[in-house]
């Protein structure tokens, strides 16, 4: 961290340390006896008790259901600066990188608490339906609440999912909502959910979810000599090897106390897949499967206990299991499986000095532990503990949060299925410190117009698979760090009984830059055996804009428009000992990164018809750091249509929806060799009472 920036951090802290005898609390912390509020009909209102700083980019209610998504991660690739690696179909692998960092460095937290992988760090976003999503918000950086467990500051940039909650009009005691989908590649889709008012100002809901797809979808692979330009192979097939059988459950009990609120969630995602693989060498279908099995439970509970404190407490239990099974020998039979649990709590304190500054002190602490069947593996656990201290100041036009993140972890192993000798170690302990500044300035009293900036300096741990994975993993890693630089602005502009009602503009620049990388290298030398280095290195340089319109037209016409765009430059800096490599590479676009890529939504609305249209672009980008010709990549695009309407029948209300996907029939491959569905169809009836 630079001088100015430590002198910056110091200097904060120091303010807010000065108001600490020199302040008395003069105001009582805003209190809601939720057990009183009555809900209106058909209206939630939604409040904010923390000064946010750098907002997030957010879909909920109509915009996200509008949205032709079957999934979390189909719904994310509409937020800049947000990329989506996505493997093919309904049941194809769903990745999430910002910014480019990596997809490592993605906090996913769902109802307020982590997802966790410590195997692999990566978060299938394609096992998370639509159906009981309320809202996704995207922060850069962490989310501006300084009331948060340690873990919410410990990642380069988070995903928030809400699920829904029970919302009941006064008079009624119980909400019902069942949906039936249908469409390509033999898709049945049902989903159910139940929500129950209870005595003692309790909510209780239920929902399941089940899917089943073949899969089968037709594609045109197509490749071209880059010597000559002539065509190599143009063939027209069908995707194998694409099903996917799933089954989602999921329960939550809602509570108030005085004055405080608490909740308990329990999820269960069962499903067999087929993993249809890359096509190459001529090999159309693979007869990979993979079974996954995930378990969690967790609660929260926040309270304000006396006048300006108050004290979050969360707790979290999950157990996941995944079986891979390649059955092809003519490659190498494979039938591995992985059993990860994991163990969480939290507690953060926050206490209101003034009616400006505010401070937090979260403590955390989290355990891991995997097993395998692999031949010489060891059993790997890791214990993390994690102290946040964070402060809050809001004056007037100036804003601004600082936190400084202590991590430490320990890990232990012992010997797996096979003996390993008596020199097996963990890898070392690691204690790291690691701090962040936000700040806003609000420079006009009448207009709505904000600039905001931050520095964050975080990383993330090397994987279990990064450290032990057998024959390829090393225990010497250390961790992967992130710098992030940004500047933006937000202007928003309301304008009631216009034409354009409403409008809203936020642009930010940042760089990034990434060291410690993790990467595979040749281990000796032959290409068949690997090992995991820090030898990586990349800057990334970009801008997002996002624009949102909303149109009061004629005849009762609304109109709702949001576009994105990013532009990023994102250059492999690391440095390599083959000099030809180094030649090639140095500077190069790091892989799937596209220079250019944007995104329209749009909706059309009438009483309760609705018409939805979405855009997808992705430029040119190449596969590989080496940019040239052989690793290329054409840019895609994508349109999708729906249309919407909704009758009531006494207390019944129906809903018939119909989605039209890639209407221009497109070919494009989001990962080199795995081709993405063509257009294809959906339709939804759901009946709510």
């Amino acid at each position: 961290m630079s001088n100015a920036l430590k002198t910056l951090l110091i200097t904060f802290c120091a303010f807010i340390c000065t108001h600490l005898y020199a302040q008395q609390p003069n105001r009582d912390a805003a209190r809601v006896d939720t057990s009183r509020v009555k809900t209106l009909r058909g209206v939630t209102i939604f409040t904010s008790a923390y000064k946010e700083v750098i907002p997030s980019q957010k879909l909920s209610g109509d915009n996200l259901r509008s949205l032709n998504s079957f999934s979390v991660a189909d719904a994310i690739r509409y937020f800049a600066g947000v990329q989506v690696k996505d493997y093919g179909g309904i049941g194809g692998l769903k990745t999430v990188d910002m910014r480019s960092m990596g997809t490592n460095h993605m906090g996913v937290f769902y109802d307020g608490i982590q997802l966790g992988n410590a195997q692999n760090g990566q978060i299938d976003l394609g096992k998370f339906s639509m159906d009981n999503i309320e809202s996704i918000s995207v922060y850069n950086g962490q989310k501006s609440e300084i009331f948060q467990p340690a873990r919410d500051y410990g990642s380069s940039g988070t995903i928030y999912l809400r699920s829904r909650k029970p919302v009941f009009d006064s008079a009624k005691t119980t909400n019902v909502k069942a949906v039936f989908k249908t469409g390509s590649f033999d898709l049945i889709n049902p989903s159910i959910l139940l929500e129950q008012k209870l005595p003692q100002h309790v909510n209780y809901s239920f929902s399941s979810e089940y899917v089943k797809s073949s899969g089968r979808s037709p594609f045109r692979y197509k490749r071209v000599f880059h010597e000559s330009g002539s065509i190599a192979w143009d063939t027209t097939a069908t995707r194998q090897n694409g099903d996917i059988e799933g089954l989602r459950l999921e329960s939550g009990i809602y509570g108030n106390v005085n004055r405080g609120v608490w909740n308990a969630k329990a999820y269960f995602y069962n499903s067999e897949r087929g993993i249809p693989g890359a096509i190459v060498n001529n090999v159309w279908k693979r007869s990979q499967r993979q079974w996954d099995r995930n378990f969690f439970a967790q609660g929260s509970f926040q309270q304000n206990v006396v006048k300006g404190y108050d004290i979050q407490v969360n707790a979290k239990y999950a157990n996941d299991y995944m079986r891979y099974l390649n059955p092809d020998t003519t490659l190498m039979y494979i039938d591995n499986n992985f059993s990860q649990q994991e163990w969480y709590g939290s507690v953060a304190n926050k206490y209101s000095i003034s009616d400006k500054i505010d401070i937090n002190l979260s403590t955390d602490f989290q355990y891991n532990a995997l097993n395998a069947n692999l031949d010489g593996f060891v059993f790997p656990k890791r214990f993390t503990s994690l102290v946040a201290l964070a402060g809050a100041a809001d004056f007037g036009k100036i804003k601004m949060q600082a936190s400084v993140l202590g991590t430490f972890i320990n890990e232990h192993i012992t010997r797996g299925n096979t003996s390993i000798g008596d020199s097996a170690i963990a890898a070392p302990a690691k204690n790291e410190i690691t701090p962040a500044v936000f700040f806003s300035y609000k420079p006009f009293d009448k207009a709505d117009f904000n600039i905001r900036a931050f520095y964050k300096n975080i990383f993330r741990m090397p994987t279990f698979n990064d450290l032990y994975y057998t024959d390829i993993g090393n225990i010497a890693l250390e961790p992967e760090y992130t710098h992030q630089y940004n500047i933006g602005f937000l202007y928003h502009k309301s304008r009631p009984g216009t034409v354009l009602s409403e409008f809203q503009l936020q642009s930010d620049f940042y760089f990034n830059k990434v060291t410690n990388k993790i990467v595979a290298v040749p281990k000796g030398t032959g290409m068949y055996r690997w090992m995991m280095m820090n030898i990586g290195d990349v800057e990334i340089k970009g801008v997002d804009v996002v624009a949102d319109q909303a149109f009061s037209l004629p005849a009762d016409f609304l109109l709702n428009l949001r576009v994105t765009y990013t532009y990023q430059q994102a250059q492999d800096f690391t440095k390599r000992k083959n000099p030809e490599l180094q030649k090639i590479t140095y500077g190069g676009q790091i892989p799937y990164i596209p220079w250019h890529s944007g995104s329209v939504i749009s909706s059309l609305l009438y009483k309760a018809w609705r018409l939805n249209y979405s855009f997808i672009y992705v430029g040119e980008r190449y596969h590989n750091s080496a940019n040239i010709p052989e690793n290329y990549e054409q840019p895609w695009y994508t349109s999708d249509l729906s249309a919407s309407g909704e009758v009531r029948f006494k207390t019944i209300r129906f809903k018939l929806a119909g989605e039209l996907n890639n209407v221009f029939n497109q070919d494009y491959e989001v990962v080199v060799n795995y081709p993405m569905p063509k257009r294809n169809y959906k339709i939804i009836l759901s009946v709510e009472l």
